[in-house]
């Protein structure tokens, strides 16, 4: 077990402030699980255990305490694995007491023609049963790079999927008859509701629910302000956070505050007219990998904060939002010196962390203990 806790002089020292007051909040890192082999996703079943991908192709069961089950859940579909390519995210079906389907994102294809594939399967008995492919975005695309992949779904029960634009078709981002750097919207059987922002028009993918987007690694919807947000992996720099509208482009590549890694500037311009502007941007880069709304009880300092998690920076940005404005951002958790991969919020309230190694860990991050009155 790992305990740390951060002192009010630590938190001086990294709370990185846009505006507003900083919020001093102690807290206790606790190693939850470990021997994992690069952990990429974590899911909460009623039950009080965990289900975590690894980028390797196997989807793990941990016990409310911790326990890591030795063998992977059978049934988990296989796909193309690179250094970005593999098992990606899980999610649990809304209505998931009744009907028990988990959700799974992976890559499938091969190095010459790949690209994300949505699936779910029921879990029964420790095991996948009745696994369905829901959606494989098109075109396939050479390369293991850019992938999204994650999961979130809306108050009406569709779910909206990440995608990237493979990263040297980056012009796609911008070709509405693809899924190359879309949101997509489907129903839990995978298909595209009708009122999706193009369904039915000619020369427009009916799935597309925004487009421009480079590599979206985080989605979280704030069901209070009902709201969906993203973060966005940039390249040398131009990391973003985007409010999510049906519809809209958010700009790549016509539109970025990166540039590439060439050193080369992308595209003079870092707004354009019909084009979102990110609420927030990143550069240099922090490579931002997950995203997460504060709604528990635990730190009543954090609610409604977002919280990305991020692998270069080794860290996880607190961003505090007010009128939709960015008043505050804090790095959070570098004394572990880890690239973090996800960020949660568990039903417990407490904020838990997968990172991103060979050796990966399951974190549980919960308030200090208080010292005792003199």
């Amino acid at each position: 077990m790992l305990r740390s806790r951060r002192l009010a002089s630590l938190l001086c020292a990294t709370a990185l402030l846009v505006g507003g007051p900083a919020h001093a909040v102690d807290y206790r890192i606790e190693t939850l699980a470990e021997g994992l082999q690069y952990p990429w996703s974590l899911a909460f079943l009623p039950d009080g255990r965990m289900l975590v991908t690894e980028r390797v192709g196997r989807l793990r069961l941990i016990e409310a305490d911790g326990t890591l089950q030795e063998q992977p859940v059978a049934g988990t579909p296989s796909g193309y694995q690179d250094v970005q390519a593999g098992l990606m995210d899980v999610a649990l079906d809304p209505d998931f007491d009744k009907t028990p389907w988990v959700y799974l994102t992976y890559a499938y294809g091969r190095e010459q023609a790949n690209n994300t594939r949505l699936a779910r399967g029921r879990l029964v008995d420790g095991r996948l049963e009745d696994v369905q492919t829901l959606f494989s975005a098109y075109p396939t695309k050479a390369g293991g790079s850019h992938f999204g992949g994650r999961i979130a779904f809306l108050p009406d029960k569709t779910l909206v999927l990440t995608l990237g634009d493979g990263f040297d078709y980056r012009e796609e981002a911008q070709n509405l008859d693809n899924h190359l750097g879309k949101l997509v919207r489907l129903t839990r059987e995978g298909t595209a509701p009708e009122d999706n922002p193009f369904y039915g028009r000619t020369g427009m993918a009916n799935e597309v629910y925004s487009y421009g987007h480079r590599n979206v690694q985080g989605i979280a919807y704030d069901r209070q302000n009902q709201r969906l947000y993203i973060n966005e992996h940039g390249p040398r720099g131009g990391d973003e956070i985007n409010l999510i509208q049906a519809g809209r482009n958010y700009g790549w590549p016509l539109a970025s505050f990166g540039v590439d890694y060439t050193g080369a500037q992308i595209t003079p311009y870092q707004n354009l007219p019909d084009t979102e502007p990110p609420l927030l941007h990143w550069t240099p880069s922090i490579a931002p990998s997950a995203l997460a709304i504060y709604d528990g009880t635990l730190f009543p300092d954090w609610q409604g904060d977002l919280f990305s998690a991020a692998l270069v920076a080794k860290q996880v940005r607190r961003v505090r939002l007010a009128d939709g404005e960015v008043v505050e951002q804090e790095a959070l958790f570098e004394e572990l010196d880890e690239r973090i991969r996800d960020v949660r919020v568990g039903p417990d309230g407490a904020l838990y962390l997968l990172t991103d190694s060979a050796e990966g860990r399951l974190l549980k991050i919960t308030p200090a203990e208080q010292p005792e009155s003199e």
